[in-house]
């Protein structure tokens, strides 16, 4: 394994990594948003827009939308790629790997969160012309955001979820049942491990409408919890804790108006 081709790809890839994080810092900066989300003059502005108006809106087309949904998908996910690559690496040595492989896994893998990008972008587009989100990405109604939140905590007790995340989590076991060689094995690879990850990891992006799309905190805190549910140390013992604490979250946005309005009226 030539140590200079491996120090390169790896500046590159994390390279790419950084990059998606400034194109989101810089989006978010444009619509005047702050890290969580949160919009200033201008982006109050954009978010009381009809997107029906006849006018051009770049939060309520598909390219710009798609645009944004994939540098957030190469921010959030790439990052929790890591693990998997690196157990590829391993088999370079013990098996018939190559870097060629290596690229393709990559490759295939962001692949099909790009054409889950697609699928989330029209999604939005959908929701923002039924009334149910705003422009900026932000459920119109507290009710939205505590059923999405409900919905991926109780997520992460489902059976699918614990298969999908036991593939993420052991990505090395993966490889052993499916191994291919070469750039295209590695592309089929990656493109078989980016679907179980879409499988596993789909209700973190979802929650986004929960709090704003653009909630760079957030997103933050996401590729956290996902880069943890992967390391194959803790990754098991995690899911079902973050389930329950979405629950939660979900009982404090659905209760907390109700609670102030009663604190109120003591």
């Amino acid at each position: 394994m030539n140590p200079v081709v491996r120090s390169t790809l790896w500046l590159a890839f994390f390279g790419l990594v950084l990059m998606a994080w400034v194109t989101m810092y810089m989006m978010a900066m444009d619509m005047d948003l702050d890290l969580l989300g949160r919009p200033g003059q201008a982006g109050e502005m954009m978010r009381r827009m009809d997107p029906r108006m006849d006018m051009f809106m770049p939060m309520a087309s598909f390219w710009p939308l798609f645009v944004m949904w994939g540098a957030m998908m190469a921010a959030m996910m790439l990052p929790t790629m890591v693990p998997t690559l690196r157990s590829y690496e391993d088999l370079m040595i013990s098996a018939d790997g190559t870097r060629a492989g290596w690229l393709g896994v990559l490759m295939g893998y962001f692949a099909v969160w790009l054409a889950f990008a697609a699928l989330i972008a029209g999604v939005q587009l959908a929701l923002l012309f039924a009334g149910v989100i705003d422009m900026l990405g932000i459920a119109r109604s507290r009710w939205v955001a505590a059923g999405l939140l409900l919905a991926v905590g109780l997520f992460q007790f489902t059976r699918t979820k614990e298969l999908c995340h036991g593939v993420c989590h052991s990505p090395m076991m993966y490889f052993l049942g499916r191994w291919r060689t070469g750039f295209g094995g590695g592309l089929r690879m990656g493109l078989g491990l980016g679907a179980f990850c879409v499988g596993c990891c789909w209700g973190f992006m979802v929650l986004g409408f929960a709090g704003g799309v653009m909630n760079l905190a957030w997103m933050g805190l996401a590729t956290l919890f996902m880069v943890l549910e992967k390391l194959p140390q803790i990754g098991h013992r995690v899911t079902k804790p973050l389930g329950l604490a979405l629950v939660c979250g979900a009982c404090v946005v659905a209760g907390w108006p109700l609670v102030t309005t009663g604190l109120q009226g003591i």
